[in-house]
């Protein structure tokens, strides 16, 4: 039975594409913000990451109401790392609303969730939007995104999708690109005629599958989803379910939320249709069950795709602990942290097996452990990482396989041969080459996942920020050899002190520096690149010695050479794997795992005569 009044519609939309503007928009004129009321920009990126990034993390649920229809609208990751994010909002949504910039036409980065909305059957909508910016092709676009349909198989009805032209910053949907319209109610129409009403049963026992986890310090773990059957009250008894698992936990519903506007609500009921969240029981998790005692089977788990990536948390040990204003230090205040971020995530996953002094974490992808990463030290927490590692699994022969990505890079064409010989060096191979309409080239390569590390900020590097890049997990397959990571050796500092302008411009030559002088370096931290491929250990606190008249800082007219800055990806992906990544509130610092010169001098030969 169908839920007349409610529509459920989640967003795919390209970065940049204006999905933000535009949900402010129908936000506005669905009488959502009072005139006076001030509202962030963007309230559906309500990371501070997210909008720093450009990227939507977390799905977000909030909800406007049209004409007597409740419209909640659910904000879907574009990004890959974040499939399992994808899967659980598909579960959740009744349709996906596209959102195609005018210009541009749909981007690599949509077709990941697009593919996935059709594997789920869920009926697509399409707004062609930014129709008044400068160089708009609206007709072209459309075409464009049938083109993109027919691609990723959608079926033949698919193809004839509702679609309207839009701005979000100009406040209009038309049904024409050359339309009259000045407010977005052909949108809401849009949305209400096409969107089907959940498909749910209001009478029978209820029922609920959950996929959407949020934790609060006051009310502890909060659960819900979309009401599948029934209704439900404050104070029910309920039971907790799981595919596979034969315990059942009871509880009694302490508290009901549903989502209106941009904040959630408290209730004493909700009716099936609705998205719920609730509060009663605490070791909950994604695609459990919840329903009335001994009434049903639990429903099948949510699939999502497997974790492809780890890597090692530890406690920070440096002779720079704490000092950097950092409040959790303990590996226990880090595991604590991680079992929360686990509880709440879909593809995040704590490998029991971690040694006692780290925590090992799997996670989807590089950026999604990045992300984690800067969440935690801007709460204050210090640790220190190992790079980050493919997740290899023996098959039914014996053999090692890895995990394999579909790559598909749009660049200008004088990027193209660098691109390509870097991808080569990485054990990619091209499946497909395509020129696109305007020049640029379209690159498709299947990758091992270890070879994509790091290689995000080289791209863009290489195609001086232009180029686009998706990614699609592509299964197991045979092990590829060894990729060769840096060639360069590090520069490690051989006493503490401050980095001094004397020890910069003699080492210099030598290689680059990661910091500035006069930063704080203790022995064994890594303080730059070494041109070489092998280490060498550096005085980099070497001070010159004041002579007659002349003072230390006399001859200071070398001009130093520029240190280079990391983001925490390019840092990651920089490690060997004899080094770690030491991250504090303020800093990141580099420094071999063995801090102690000679100790690292004998364990460097014991793992050079296990290898012989």
């Amino acid at each position: 039975m169908d839920s007349p009044s409610i529509r459920t519609v989640g967003i795919i939309a390209h970065v940049d594409h204006g999905k933000t503007t535009l949900v402010d928009a129908l936000f506005k004129q669905a009488g959502l913000f009072r005139e006076n009321q001030h509202v962030n920009e963007r309230v559906m990126d309500s990371n501070d990451l997210e909008r720093e990034k450009g990227i939507t993390i977390l799905s977000k649920v909030a909800s406007v109401r049209y004409m007597g229809t409740k419209i909640n609208i659910v904000d879907t990751p574009g990004h890959a790392d974040f499939g399992g994010e994808v899967e659980r909002v598909l579960s959740m949504v009744d349709g996906v609303l596209l959102i195609v910039d005018a210009n541009e036409g749909p981007m690599p980065q949509t077709r990941f969730v697009l593919k996935k909305a059709f594997e789920n059957k869920k009926k697509p909508i399409v707004c062609i939007n930014k129709v008044d910016r400068e160089g708009a092709r609206p007709i072209d676009a459309y075409d464009k995104t049938i083109d993109l349909f027919i691609d990723l198989g959608a079926e033949e009805e698919d193809l004839f999708f509702p679609h309207i032209y839009t701005s979000g910053s100009g406040g209009f949907a038309r049904k024409d690109p050359n339309g009259s319209e000045t407010d977005m109610r052909a949108l809401f129409e849009m949305i209400v005629d096409n969107i089907p009403a959940p498909e749910v049963a209001e009478e029978g026992p209820f029922l609920l599958q959950v996929n959407n986890l949020d934790y609060s310090d006051y009310l502890g773990r909060m659960f819900g989803g979309k009401i599948l059957r029934g209704t439900i009250k404050v104070g029910d008894r309920m039971e907790r379910q799981r595919d596979g698992r034969d315990k059942k936990d009871g509880f009694n519903v302490t508290k009901l939320w549903i989502y209106e506007g941009i904040q959630l609500k408290e209730v004493p009921e909700a009716s099936a249709g609705e998205i719920v969240m609730m509060s009663g029981l605490d070791h909950v998790h994604i695609s459990d069950t919840i329903n009335v005692p001994d009434s049903n089977p639990p429903l099948p788990i949510i699939e999502i795709e497997p974790s492809t990536l780890s890597m090692n948390f530890y406690a920070n040990n440096s002779p720079l602990a704490g000092k950097d204003g950092g409040k959790f230090l303990t590996i226990h205040k880090i595991r604590e942290r991680l079992e929360k971020e686990e509880v709440v995530s879909v593809s995040i996953e704590i490998d029991e097996d971690s040694a006692s002094d780290a925590v090992k974490v799997k996670a989807r992808g590089e950026l999604q452990l990045a992300i984690l990463i800067e969440t935690m030290r801007r709460e204050g927490y210090e640790m220190q990482i190992s790079r980050p590692e493919a997740i290899l699994v023996r098959d039914l022969n014996g053999k090692v396989t890895e995990p394999y990505e579909i790559a598909t890079l749009e660049l200008p064409e004088d990027s193209q041969g660098f691109v390509m010989e870097e991808m080569s060096r990485r054990k990619g191979e091209m499946q497909d080459m395509q020129i696109n309409e305007n020049g640029t080239r379209r690159l498709v390569y299947s990758i091992p996942t270890r070879g994509l590390i790091g290689f995000r900020s080289n791209y863009l590097t290489m195609t001086r920020g232009l180029g686009l890049m998706s990614t699609l997990f592509d299964g197991y397959r045979e092990y590829k050899g060894a990729i060769e990571s840096r060639t360069n050796g590090a520069l490690i500092v051989k006493d503490a002190g401050k980095l001094t302008r004397y020890a910069y411009e003699k080492i210099q030559e030598r290689g680059q520096f990661f910091y500035e002088v006069g930063t704080e370096l203790y022995g064994g931290m890594i303080v730059g690149a070494c041109a070489k491929e092998e280490d060498l250990v550096v005085n980099a606190v070497d001070q010159k010695a004041a002579t007659n008249m002349r003072s230390a800082s006399a001859d200071a007219t070398t001009v130093l050479d520029a240190h280079r800055e990391f983001s925490l990806e390019e840092a990651l992906s920089w490690l060997r794997d004899d080094e770690l990544l030491e991250v504090t509130p303020k800093m990141l610092r580099f420094r071999k795992k063995i801090l102690e010169h000679s100790q690292r001098r004998v364990s460097e030969r014991r793992s050079d005569t296990a290898s012989v």
